[in-house]
């Protein structure tokens, strides 16, 4: 470590042609050790009336940075999923013919590798997380599969989480281009039932229209569930905001859309991004979902849900509901009074949208 540049260092400069030695401040450095806690460096930080703590090894050498921004965030946000030195947990999902870009997400210490595939009861898909587990002490969550026969299959191939959705998704067409699905609840139970006895957790990947759904899929058995359409419609997701009969809109596209398969997608499903427009077989499409303001205002009434879900179930954990959640058969006409009827709607609540009830 030979000294710190930053944004106090250059306010003023006039020529940005000199050496940055020249520039940087060298002296008088306030440093830790390299495993300084958030709580120890928040207490050096205070003592010595500075942003920026640098962390230093044995031999001296830069290992890390703290500022008090990062602290900040981490008391912002103190559920946020985060690693032991305090960094975001990210996972990155790959192909089953990508094991180099593996290794180079490994060496990038990637928390989680999802081995990501539309049929994931395959045998590549079972190779490739033999393969990942030999070699890698590394969480590795493989699907998506919909029945107990393919949980018990990647369980045993080494998976330490799997997913569960053929076909459910907002946008996906599977079901009716292939003719192969199940029933996402039905799948979740099968899967979980497996997954219970190997200790091993389910994610339930598709088919949440509202909050409710959580409830529904973790009393099914899943420990966690994946949301696409739902938050495809915030400010801060990718697609391009539309102004569709006077009201907001984002256009919202699925991994088996044409469009999706031509940019790169294609491999999910078996087929070659390469190849003509004409020679893909979408399982998916494209579309527009209402647009739903702030990603933090909305998870916010997504754990609402939940939360209420949880207490007319009488559970105070997720894992309480997993096992204590029991179910009834559903009438299409009970189906129809469980959303606002005989009202014509003046004013949507934060948490429920006519046109997405429309649209079930």
């Amino acid at each position: 470590l030979v000294g710190i540049l930053t944004r106090r260092d250059l306010k003023f400069l006039k020529d940005f042609n000199v050496p940055v030695s020249t520039v940087m401040t060298r002296t008088n450095l306030v440093t830790g050790p390299a495993n300084t806690t958030l709580e120890q460096a928040k207490e050096i930080l205070q003592r010595h009336k500075v942003e920026k703590l640098l962390l230093v090894n044995k031999k001296g050498e830069l290992a890390g940075l703290i500022t008090m921004r990062d602290i900040d965030r981490v008391q912002q946000y103190p559920l946020s999923a985060r690693d032991r030195r305090g960094r975001l947990r990210v996972g990155a999902a790959v192909s089953v013919h990508e094991y180099e870009r593996v290794e180079a997400l490994i060496a990038a210490d990637v928390d989680i590798i999802v081995v990501d595939t539309a049929h994931g009861h395959s045998q590549n898909v079972l190779d490739t997380v033999r393969r990942i587990k030999k070699k890698h002490p590394i969480d590795v969550i493989a699907g998506n599969i919909a029945t107990a026969k393919a949980a018990e299959d990647l369980i045993d191939a080494g998976a330490d989480a799997v997913k569960v959705g053929i076909g459910p998704g907002a946008i996906c067409t599977t079901r009716v281009i292939s003719g192969v699905g199940v029933p996402q609840v039905t799948a979740i139970m099968d899967c979980a039932a497996v997954g219970r006895k190997h200790k091993v957790p389910v994610i339930a990947d598709g088919g949440i229209r509202q909050s409710g759904d959580i409830t529904k899929a973790i009393a099914a058995g899943a420990s966690s569930v994946m949301i696409g359409s739902l938050f495809a419609g915030l400010k801060e997701s990718p697609g391009q905001l539309v102004i569709y009969k006077g009201r907001q809109f984002k256009e919202y596209r699925g991994m088996g859309s044409l469009g999706a398969m031509v940019k790169g997608s294609a491999e999910r499903y078996g087929q070659r991004s390469s190849e003509e427009k004409s020679k893909l077989v979408p399982e998916g499409v494209e579309g527009r979902v209402p647009y739903r303001g702030m990603l933090s205002d909305f998870v916010y009434q997504l754990v609402g849900g939940l939360r209420a879900g949880m207490g007319y179930c009488g559970t105070r954990t997720i894992a309480e509901l997993m096992t204590q959640g029991r179910f009834v058969r559903v009438t299409s006409a009970s189906t129809s009074e469980s959303y606002p009827h005989d009202i014509q709607i003046t004013k949507e609540a934060p948490n429920y949208s006519a046109a997405v009830a429309f649209e079930d």
